[in-house]
C-alpha cells in the first residue's frame, strides 16, 4: 500500500518576460523559496524532477536535472528532467509522489520552469509543435494552435454553440488574475475584447489563446515518516494522482472531442483518492486555448453554461482557475501542471485573498501535453 504524500512548501516567481533572468536562475528562486517555505534544510531533498519541455531547443540545454541541482546548492540529489510537453509539470508532480509513496525516498522536490520569451516567435512555435507527430502532422505545416482551432470548429459545428459563449472562459481568468501576484495578465478583459482580437487560426482569436511566458513555480513533497522527525502545521496532502495518454493525434481519436486521457486520469485520481468529481471544491483547468478550458468541464456541449451562469467563481458550483488559468496567470509550458498544483495550495491553505473559495477541503489539477494527448490529474486534499 502507498505511504500517504504531503506538500509541505511551495514556491513560485510572477509569470511574464524575464529578460533579465536565465533559465536556472528562475528554476533555483522557485526551489529556493519552495524549501523556504517547508521550513526544511535543503539537504533534505533527497532526489529533484524538474518539468520542461522546451529547454534544448530554445536554451540548447537539457541535462536540467544536474544542472539546477548544482545551481540550489544539492548536488548529490537524485535529479532528472521530465517531458511530457505542455503536461510536464503534471508528469513531474506524478513522479515526484511515485518516489515518495513507494517509500524509496522521504523528502523530494518538483520544480516546473520555462523560458520562452527570449525566442523568436517561430522558433517557439516550432519548439510547441514537437508535441505533435513530426513525420505525419506538422510534416503537413500544421501549427500547434491550428490543431486547436480545428477541435473549436468542430465542437461550433456540433452542438451549434456561438462562438461567444465558448470565448468568455477568458474572460473569466482575467477576471481571477486581477487579484493573483504571480500573474502574468493581471487586468480584466470583455467579451467585446476578446471577439475584436485577431484571428490566429480560425476561430482562434489572439484572446483566446495563452500566452508566451518564463517562470517557474516548485513543491516539496515529504512523507509521514519525515513529518515525523520535522513536524508542520499546514499541510496539503496529494490524495491521488494519475497520468493517462489518448492516440497522439486529435484527427486519429474516434471523437477528437471526447478527451477521452481527461477521463481516464479523473478516473483514477479519484478513484486513488477515494473521492468523486462531485466531491471537488476548486479545480485548475488546461485553458491553453478557450475551448480546451470548456472541454475541460464537460461533456455534450454544455460545458460553457458554467461559464455563463458564473459557477467558476469562488462561490459557484465549481470554483475553476481562481487564480487565472493559463491564459491570465500564464503558460510557460513545462511549468504550467507545477503552477497549477501551486494554485491549488494556495487556495486549501486558505492563502488566495479575494480569490478565496470559503471552506476548500479538495482540488484538482488537470494538465494537458499536447491536444490531451497525455493528461496528469492531482488530487490534493486539505489536511487536518
Amino acid at each position: 500500500m502507498a505511504g500517504r504524500v504531503y506538500i509541505v512548501g511551495a514556491g513560485a516567481t510572477k509569470v511574464g518576460e524575464h529578460w533579465d533572468r536565465s533559465l536556472r536562475e528562475l528554476a533555483v528562486e522557485a526551489l529556493l523559496s519552495a524549501v523556504k517555505d517547508a521550513g526544511i534544510d535543503k539537504r533534505d531533498v533527497e532526489a529533484l524532477y524538474v518539468g520542461n519541455m522546451m529547454s534544448g531547443m530554445l536554451q540548447g540545454q537539457e541535462h536540467l536535472g544536474a544542472l539546477v541541482a548544482t545551481w540550489a546548492g544539492i548536488p548529490g540529489a537524485a535529479a532528472c528532467k521530465i517531458e511530457a510537453a505542455c503536461g510536464s509539470g503534471g508528469v513531474a508532480v506524478h513522479q515526484a509522489y511515485l518516489a515518495v509513496a513507494s517509500g524509496l525516498y522521504d523528502c523530494v522536490a518538483v520544480v516546473g520552469v520555462e523560458k520562452m520569451t527570449d525566442a523568436l516567435p517561430s522558433d517557439a512555435s516550432a519548439a510547441l509543435a514537437t508535441a505533435e507527430d513530426q513525420e505525419y502532422v506538422v510534416f503537413t505545416g500544421a501549427t500547434f494552435v491550428s490543431l486547436n482551432a480545428l477541435l473549436y470548429r468542430l465542437y461550433l459545428d456540433r452542438y451549434g454553440v456561438k462562438q461567444e459563449k465558448v470565448a468568455a472562459f477568458p474572460v473569466h481568468c482575467h477576471k481571477m488574475a486581477v487579484n493573483n501576484p504571480y500573474a502574468q495578465f493581471r487586468r480584466a478583459v470583455t467579451l467585446e475584447e476578446v471577439m475584436a482580437s485577431p484571428l490566429v487560426a480560425d476561430p482562434l482569436r489572439l484572446l483566446e489563446c495563452a500566452p508566451i511566458g518564463d517562470g517557474a513555480a516548485a513543491l516539496i513533497l515529504c512523507s509521514e515518516r519525515y513529518l515525523k522527525r520535522n513536524p508542520r502545521d499546514e499541510l496539503v496532502e496529494v490524495a491521488g494522482t494519475a497520468v493517462a495518454t489518448d492516440v497522439l493525434s486529435a484527427h486519429e481519436r474516434r471523437d477528437p472531442l471526447a478527451v477521452a486521457a481527461l477521463r481516464r486520469a479523473v478516473e483514477a485520481a479519484t478513484r486513488r483518492a477515494g473521492v468523486e468529481v462531485a466531491d471537488i471544491d476548486v479545480l485548475e483547468v488546461h485553458d491553453a486555448f478557450s475551448i480546451l478550458g470548456v472541454l475541460s468541464l464537460e461533456a455534450r456541449g454544455e460545458g460553457w453554461r458554467l461559464v455563463e451562469e458564473g459557477q467558476l467563481e469562488p462561490g459557484g458550483k465549481i470554483p475553476t482557475n481562481t487564480m487565472g488559468g493559463l491564459k491570465a496567470r500564464g503558460h510557460p509550458v513545462g511549468a504550467t501542471g507545477v503552477y497549477q498544483v501551486f494554485d491549488l495550495v494556495v487556495q486549501l491553505r486558505g492563502e488566495a485573498g479575494a480569490n478565496q473559495v470559503e471552506g476548500a477541503e479538495l482540488g484538482m489539477a488537470q494538465n494537458f501535453g499536447g491536444v490531451a494527448s497525455t493528461v496528469a490529474v492531482n488530487v490534493l486534499r486539505r489536511a487536518r
